[in-house]
């Protein structure tokens, strides 16, 4: 790699980091929010939601806009927007303008983390991909655990408001950066954009998300669970049949013709409704159930962070020696260990044992979520990397909110009906929710064995 890809390529990845660590960066900050704004479970979850559904929604569009300009002039712009939305979160005085903040921010980053991925899987072989791919993993699987713990530490000391207010800095300086860094290259693509496609996922994705938000506050048979729920697979369908024929979609979905790159995604999204509804079980465990401050919160995830930052690389590296298939199962088996022992917490449970949990949980995941996204993309065409990497990073957002939405509704049914005695059930909710991601993760054996062994066949 040149020296000068490899300055452009930092540049992005440091403005992308913050991107990637807002996305959780709230998560411990949800109990002290819930009490600020006087909010539930359910409207407190669309600080992260919220950011993950309009990351979601940004991503599919970076891939025509790469397309269409200059990497250079899409990463000032688009790191504005989440300076803006920084902004706006750190002066709001209304829970509905911290939404709005954050959902600009997810506007910001929903661009700027596929350009990471572009970037560089075509400026690197593919024999070196595993090795730059793990240093990659260090933003879009360090920064989410991370953020959590870092949000403890600042709460501790500080307001919420300091969440928005500490990324402010970082972000100005990538912008400047970049300014002086990034090459113009200039792009000649005639491109339509297809705004069907944009309305209708658009549409799809907020009737759904909504539908499984409101699990466990309103009755199943109602406009705000039934009816957005068909709504969104109505939004769904009309989706696929604008998509169907057209010279210019929305995303490419010929990328759904490569079976590895399928099977990566399916692996890939599980794994996501995993990490990230940990990120929320366990900050409300040790904050709600526990009693303990929003410090002792973070630092519980900061050993699992700390193995995801030093082992990403590695990971990455491993990838290049070994059958991907060996280190998912080696992977997923120690994931599935460490979640064991969440499901097994009791109201006597010491903190030293939740943090073992959590930090096995991240061991395991990081051998498999470098290996697995690298796979995906070296088995498509040059021509498709930009639309996989928007597909592939826009499902990874979907099944974290839809997974984040889902662990919530069950610590919400099982607070508003259980009856255990000594348990309360908010901890019974989020027994099940461990139990939840320990099924799912089960059912990651079942594909794992459709992976390719070799290492030359790529």
């Amino acid at each position: 790699m040149q020296k000068g890809t490899r300055n452009s390529l930092f540049i992005v990845l440091f403005g992308s980091f913050f991107g990637v660590l807002s996305s959780t960066l709230m998560n411990t900050a949800l109990p002290p929010i819930m009490h600020v704004f006087h909010i539930s479970y359910s409207s407190a979850q669309w600080l992260s939601n919220g950011y993950m559904l309009a990351n979601a929604l940004m991503i599919p569009v970076s891939a025509y806009l790469m397309k269409k300009f200059s990497f250079k002039m899409l990463f000032l712009l688009f790191s504005s927007f989440f300076f803006i939305g920084s902004l706006i979160g750190a002066i709001a005085n209304q829970y509905l303008l911290v939404v709005l903040g954050r959902m600009i921010q997810a506007i910001g980053a929903g661009v700027m983390i596929p350009l990471v991925n572009v970037m560089a899987m075509r400026s690197t072989d593919k024999k070196h991909r595993g090795s730059v791919m793990g240093i990659i993993g260090l933003v879009f699987n360090f920064a989410p655990i991370i953020g959590p713990t870092l949000s403890g530490v600042v709460l501790d000391s500080f307001s919420w408001r300091y969440l928005f207010i500490m990324t402010m800095p970082f972000t100005l300086l990538s912008i400047i950066l970049a300014v002086f860094q990034l090459p113009r290259i200039t792009k000649e693509t005639d491109l339509t954009f297809n705004v069907k496609g944009m309305v209708t996922a658009s549409f799809a994705l907020l009737c759904l998300l909504w539908s499984f938000s409101n699990i466990g506050e309103f009755n199943f048979v109602s406009w705000n669970i039934l009816g957005l729920l068909i709504a969104g697979l109505v939004f769904t369908a009309l989706f696929f049949k604008t998509q169907k024929g057209s010279s210019n979609p929305f995303v490419n979905l010929n990328v759904f013709k490569h079976t590895q790159f399928n099977i990566a995604n399916i692996l890939n999204m599980i794994l996501m409704v995993t990490m990230y509804g940990n990120t929320i079980l366990l900050p409300i465990l040790i904050q709600n159930v526990f009693h303990k401050s929003a410090l002792i919160s973070g630092l519980v995830l900061l050993p699992g962070a700390m193995v995801t930052g030093i082992m990403s690389p590695i990971s990455g590296k491993l990838f290049d020696k070994y059958p991907v298939r060996f280190l998912v199962l080696i992977g997923i088996t120690i994931d599935c260990i460490g979640t064991t022992l969440q499901v097994l917490v009791t109201p006597g449970t010491s903190i030293l044992m939740i943090t073992l949990g959590q930090t096995i949980r991240q061991f395991g995941l990081v051998l498999v979520l470098i290996p697995i996204q690298t796979q995906a993309l070296s088995y498509l065409p040059n021509e498709q990397i930009p639309d996989g990497v928007a597909l592939y990073n826009t499902l990874r957002q979907v099944a974290a909110s839809f997974g984040t939405a889902l662990l919530i509704a069950i610590i919400t049914i099982a607070d508003k009906h259980s009856d255990m005695g000594t348990m309360s059930g908010e901890l019974v909710g989020i027994k099940l929710g461990f139990g939840a991601c320990l099924l799912l993760l089960l059912t990651c054996f079942i594909f794992i064995r459709k992976l390719h062994t070799g290492i030359e066949d790529r």
